[in-house]
């Protein structure tokens, strides 16, 4: 045999062993989603990948929410005498009221489809979910949960002695055990705590907690579609609202559109405002503490006209209409003699070589923070860095105390609103609502109908003595191990532990930290 036939035949055996080697995990399953903390009022604060209850953590550390805080799965936001909102990647919003624990328990990602997993510990919030075809949204309050596949609005209050949601748009489904509610607009759905009977009935009259996230979804649905005329973004739109409401558009040549803020000179420079916090599964990222300071910080790229001044543009919003996820839209260079600065990414940079914005300075890190960009010499050597080193800044997120407890249950001093407060009501009483009569521990059976997903685990923040609900399983079958890239189970893809068609994507206890992601891939938020 020459050399030619043994070539041939080496070639062939290769080729036949690919053709019947494993298939490899979409490129898309190693996207982690990160969202964005969009709205604080007051006291807010949030914990990374506690363990159980959050509230019952002792060893959780928490730390004050900013304005633009990436929120990734594992998170816990918490607010006291406040309220936060959370945008996700296609608009879907979150509203937390006053005294209310948010778990986002799931925020993974396969083949495009976004599963949304999120646990109501304690407290009052509201969610706005247009689910694109494949998503799935589910929040978990009590011992019920509300699933979207859809278009809708709806509201879950959870406390000590039982849970309540309100549907305001569309339709939802409400899971508890092996059995399902439907729900449409105007109709609430009650539980106590510890009972399988459930009580449908008219929704209630809006209050001022309602009144205020409506308004919020309202502005910021307008706000967007003005501005994404702008953008070739069909599978992400959070933050440009902000960018309609902050800033202008422009023609910026061959470019496209540029954007820049309101009330800038030419002396601005990005970066000029906000601040730096570090996560373990990303590393440094930046938060603008401007209202638009989410976008043009973790997507796109920025550019320098002599008639403008600095200007972000919209791109890298690549396959399915996502981009890659930034911690900030900066390269970090170091010199020679060690030192180490920042320069803003152009839409033409090629990886590992030198930044085209060089030419317009470096912004140094000095003290643990940025400094004003200084000019570079023609014989100056910068070395780029894929990200920096974590004892380089120092972070402007503080310390927070944990939040509290609240007992809360149905009252009938509080019949007026409807709602949960202080007090006690005791099983088999009722309450007059407003426009309904809740009667708790009533004797009306669900409809049984398919459920998406199967029972989710208890956020029920008491009663120790009922039976612990098992994790949701994913609500996608999949014949492929959710995880990293290379397809191997606990990949750090942030989209999930790698698992089995029809297991839990998280531990078998609520106990287990979230995974982590090395990627930062992501949709914008």
């Amino acid at each position: 045999m020459n050399s030619r036939t043994a070539f041939r035949s080496m070639l062939f055996v290769l080729v036949c062993a690919l053709l019947v080697g494993p298939r490899p995990v979409s490129a898309d399953a190693s996207h982690a989603r990160i969202i964005r903390l969009s709205f604080v009022q007051g006291d807010v604060r949030f914990s990374r990948d506690t363990h159980g209850d959050p509230l019952n953590d002792d060893k959780a550390l928490w730390e004050a929410g900013v304005l633009n805080l990436p929120v990734r799965q594992g998170y816990v936001l918490a607010t006291d005498h406040g309220r936060a909102e959370v945008e996700f990647e296609n608009g879907a919003m979150a509203f937390l009221s006053e005294n209310t624990v948010l778990e986002f328990y799931d925020l993974s990602i396969e083949d495009g489809a976004r599963t949304t997993r999120l646990i109501l510990r304690q407290g009052t919030a509201s969610f706005s979910v247009s689910s694109a075809k494949g998503d799935y949204f589910s929040v978990t309050g009590g011992d019920f949960t509300a699933e979207v596949t859809g278009r809708a609005a709806f509201r879950v209050d959870n406390f000590d002695d039982g849970s309540t949601v309100d549907v305001s748009r569309g339709h939802i489904t409400v899971a508890h055990k092996r059995d399902s509610t439907p729900l449409e607009k105007g109709q609430a759905l009650s539980m106590a705590a510890g009972q399988d009977s459930v009580q449908v009935s008219e929704a209630n009259a809006p209050d001022d907690f309602d009144r205020w996230a409506s308004g919020r979804v309202d502005s910021v649905t307008t706000a967007t579609s003005a501005s994404m005329r702008y953008a070739n973004s069909p599978g992400y739109s959070s933050g440009f609202g902000d960018l309609y409401t902050y800033g202008s558009w422009f023609s910026a040549g061959g470019y496209g559109y540029g954007w820049r803020p309101y009330g800038v000179g030419l002396g601005w420079s990005p970066f000029d405002s906000g601040g730096w916090g570090f996560d373990p599964s990303f590393g440094w990222s930046f938060f603008g503490s401007a209202p638009w300071g989410w976008l043009p910080y973790h997507y796109g790229s920025w550019i320098f006209d002599p008639g403008f001044g600095w200007a972000w543009l919209p791109g890298g919003f690549g396959y399915g209409g996502y981009g890659t996820w930034r911690g900030a839209t900066g390269t970090w260079v170091r010199s020679r003699n060690g030192a180490l600065g920042v320069v803003p990414v152009h839409p033409l940079d090629a990886r590992g070589k030198t930044p085209i914005n060089m030419a317009r300075g470096v912004m140094p890190v000095r003290n643990g923070a940025l400094g004003v960009a200084t000019p570079v010499g023609a014989d100056e050597k910068w070395k780029v860095l894929k990200s920096a080193p974590r004892e380089s800044l120092k972070s402007n997120i503080t310390v927070a105390t944990a939040p509290t407890r609240v007992t809360r249950s149905v009252s009938a001093d509080n019949a007026s609103t409807g709602r949960f407060a202080s007090g006690q009501l005791a099983t088999g009483s009722s309450e007059v609502a407003g426009k309904r009569t809740v009667r708790v521990g009533a004797t009306a059976q669900p409809k049984t109908v398919p459920s998406r997903g199967p029972a989710t685990p208890s956020a029920r923040a008491t009663a120790p003595q009922r039976r612990p609900i098992n994790p949701p399983s994913v609500p996608r079958s999949t014949t492929a191990v959710r995880g990293g890239a290379n397809g191997t189970a606990g990949g750090n893809s942030g989209g999930g532990r790698g698992v089995p068609s029809g297991a839990s994507s998280r531990p078998s206890s609520s106990t287990g930290s979230a995974p982590r992601s090395s990627t930062g891939g992501g949709r914008p938020h």
